[in-house]
């Protein structure tokens, strides 16, 4: 049975539709993400989770019995669901320890001490029991903040935006420590997030929304290389479009040569001809000094391993290639280079889910 079923739920701010016909499950020990831009609705789906706020039509089921619809609302308090906020909310006149036994207070006292000790190890901070968290750092209390939601130890936990305060250089290794403590636990979670990085690191299946619905739950790999519309595919990793064109079943003709597969993910997989725009990748396109196709370097990025290249065509678009960072190639170099497409993704030259303003301004598109 499902721990966590959505089943169409809306929810409105006054007459401002937030979140619209949303539907998903989560089965036990499952970690799944809400990912998108800000303001697309996914940290009002997670209040509505935790019985923060009502729903206005559909149905929230937890473990199979309803928790909220329009007709029933059962107290936050009752859901047993743990919460994880965006800061923390650590009580600053306790101790570590106290902060982490605050929700055990119907156990007994050895019961209490012995799951606090038991959480301190798991999150890595036996030592630090005793102090207050203005002495901690924030990954610390971010921890803290994990063992406290943990002890009691609920059905489900949720977490908003959890490694926002925190530097980005730890961002995802905490990510991944997360991930590890949970599996430990066997806890089904739900976090939400704008960093694609973070839910990379963490998530079993990821939900990618936009304006109040989910346009595809997927897993990561299927998110990154099978995106069902443009926006998935503009808000997932980075790339650009190039025009091209269908030149036969399974065929598609671009400036760079054809581009064959068995199955062409996006929407333009008919065998008919007509103006497509294909989604290429960074790792899509090779540098190959052998090669007779050659670009310019307009802009370059370094990476440590890698360089991320920004390369003119004849035609004056432009492509991201991904380079060994000790091919070190100058601005206005033409090197030489080759496609090698895996995943073909490729939409209608009619554009049903437009990209927001705020984003087309940072993927370079063609």
């Amino acid at each position: 049975m499902p721990v966590l079923e959505l089943d169409n739920i809306c929810h409105h701010y006054g007459h401002h539709k937030v979140v619209d016909n949303l539907s998903c499950r989560l089965e036990p020990g499952m970690i799944a993400c809400l990912l998108g831009p800000s303001g697309c609705g996914k940290t009002t789906v997670l209040r509505c989770i935790a019985g923060f706020e009502h729903v206005d039509a559909g149905e929230i089921r937890l473990d199979g019995d309803i928790v909220s619809s329009p007709h029933l609302h059962v107290p936050a308090e009752r859901r047993h669901i743990g919460m994880v906020f965006q800061d923390y909310a650590l009580f600053p006149h306790l101790c570590v320890a106290d902060n982490i036994g605050f929700g055990l207070r119907g156990s007994s006292a050895q019961q209490r001490t012995e799951r606090v000790a038991e959480l301190l190890a798991m999150v890595g901070l036996t030592k630090e029991g005793k102090k207050f968290p203005h002495e901690l750092s924030g990954g610390q209390q971010q921890r803290v903040a994990l063992a406290r939601a943990l002890a009691p130890r609920p059905r489900l936990l949720l977490l908003d935006e959890p490694f926002s305060n925190l530097d980005v250089d730890l961002r995802e290794r905490l990510a991944a420590e997360l991930r590890g403590i949970l599996r430990a636990e066997g806890i089904t979670a739900v976090f939400v997030t704008h960093d694609q990085h973070e839910a990379f690191a963490m998530a079993d299946e990821i939900g990618v929304m936009y304006e109040g619905r989910i346009q595809q739950w997927d897993l990561p790999y299927n998110l990154y290389h099978r995106p069902v519309n443009r926006f998935v595919a503009d808000f997932i990793g980075q790339g650009v479009f190039l025009p091209g064109e269908m030149v036969g079943a399974h065929h598609i003709r671009i400036e760079l040569g054809t581009l064959s597969s068995a199955s062409i993910n996006g929407n333009a997989d008919s065998p008919e001809r007509g103006q497509l725009h294909v989604l290429l990748r960074p790792d899509d396109v090779i540098h190959d000094d052998a090669s007779l196709l050659k670009a310019e370097v307009i802009a370059k990025a370094f990476r440590g391993a890698e360089f991320l290249y920004t390369l003119k065509l004849e035609s004056g678009a432009q492509v991201l290639s991904l380079v060994p960072s000790h091919h070190n190639h100058a601005l206005g170099e033409r090197i030489g280079i080759r496609l090698d497409v895996d995943h073909i993704v490729a939409f209608a030259t009619i554009n049903t889910t437009p990209m927001p303003a705020s984003l087309a301004s940072a993927v370079p598109t063609v």
